[in-house]
């Protein structure tokens, strides 16, 4: 599939402004991942912790909160991971299907797709 990058937005917490970033598409990632800093100059904090399994095998906890994301037009809370600082945003698993977004693999593209309930 490759790897490629797409525009995501990052509301304040008081939802009045947006921060676009690009940000690399991570199908390997539970959720979507933020440097800190920038997570807390929108006025974030973290409001709880979870594990995750790094690349090398290694549990460490990482602070999340639930925070107001834009990807394709439309606007949805999703869970984020307040990373390192110089981490690059990446957007994760859970955010790509929290948007209903398929992964185009020959356009690299982010596509709508239409929710299952089965």
């Amino acid at each position: 599939m490759g790897e490629f990058s797409w525009p995501i937005g990052v509301w304040n917490s008081s939802r009045e402004r947006l921060e676009t970033v690009e940000a690399m598409v991570d199908t390997g990632a539970s959720f979507s991942m933020f440097p800190e800093a920038m997570l807390q100059r929108l006025g974030h904090q973290p409001t709880a912790s979870l594990d995750f399994e790094q690349a090398d095998g290694r549990i460490t906890g990482w602070p999340i909160a639930d925070i107001l994301l834009s990807l394709n037009g439309q606007d949805r809370i999703r869970t984020v991971i307040f990373g390192p600082n110089a981490v690059e945003p990446l957007i994760g698993a859970d955010t790509l299907q929290g948007f209903l977004v398929l992964i185009d693999p020959q356009t690299h593209r982010l596509v709508p797709r239409i929710g299952r309930l089965k």
